[in-house]
């Protein structure tokens, strides 16, 4: 059954949300994401996830924007920025969209850290029009299921284009993971991890992943998306 509000007739559009409204928004980045995983790997993991939530609850998946809030990540020059306030308008409109079509329950699929308080923020505004809605913070989601999955621990396995993000890309997209690029950097020690500090990702790494993709394998991110779309399932069950 095709699940993208974009693909289907808008007849039936409407009338699939009257029998489910609920609709799930993945949002991603296109930014620099070490030598071996594509711009876009926030979003693509994204809308796969969201693709196998979709199959396996028949919610519809709604238009998203292929960038988002990079800054963090624009000292590398191939890294697109948006700007916040542009994706906090498209997420107020898009939500505002739906829920005047019908949409009563939504799932955020974010995939970037970056959009997570905007999302959150979009979110809030409307709950007192009687909607339900969660957020997937998809990263610090799988640190919170993987137990005994990885080799290493902390951001040698979820640091940027490490351990468990080249391991669910292997699994999700393995076209698109060059194997001739896997690598391994390590993390800068952070002497003050309670004070909230700024600096330029190019400061962090020379080639925008931070940890160890060399130990990652298919198996290790079949196992990370299993569980963690078990629990978001499990959630949305409740939930809605």
């Amino acid at each position: 059954m095709e699940n993208y509000i974009r693909k289907l007739p808008g007849k039936q559009y409407l009338a699939r949300l009257e029998k489910n409204p609920t609709v799930i928004i993945p949002t991603g980045a296109c930014e620099v994401y070490g030598p071996q995983l594509p711009m876009g790997t926030d979003l693509l993991v994204a809308q796969k996830i969201a693709e196998i939530v979709a199959d396996r609850t028949g919610a519809m998946i709604a238009p998203t924007v292929e960038a988002g809030e990079s800054s963090a990540l624009a000292s590398f020059p191939c890294t697109f920025v948006m700007p916040r306030k542009i994706l906090e308008d498209y997420l107020e409109w898009l939500v505002e969209k739906l829920i005047k079509d019908g949409v009563k329950n939504f799932i955020f699929i974010t995939g970037h850290a970056g959009n997570v308080d905007t999302v959150s923020y979009t979110i809030k505004k409307h709950l007192d029009e009687g909607i339900k809605a969660f957020q997937i913070d998809w990263w610090r989601f799988t640190q919170s299921h993987c137990e005994g999955i990885f080799d290493n621990q902390g951001a040698m396995a979820h640091g940027h284009a490490s351990e468990c993000g080249t391991s669910v890309m292997m699994y999700l997209y393995p076209e698109l993971v060059d194997h001739s690029e896997i690598t391994c950097t390590q993390a800068k020690p952070n002497k003050y991890p309670d004070i909230l500090t700024y600096s330029k990702f190019t400061e962090k790494t020379d080639n925008g992943s931070i940890g160890d993709s060399t130990t990652a394998t298919p198996e290790k991110g079949k196992e990370i998306v299993e569980r963690c779309v078990n629990r978001i399932l499990e959630y949305a069950a409740e939930k809605f």
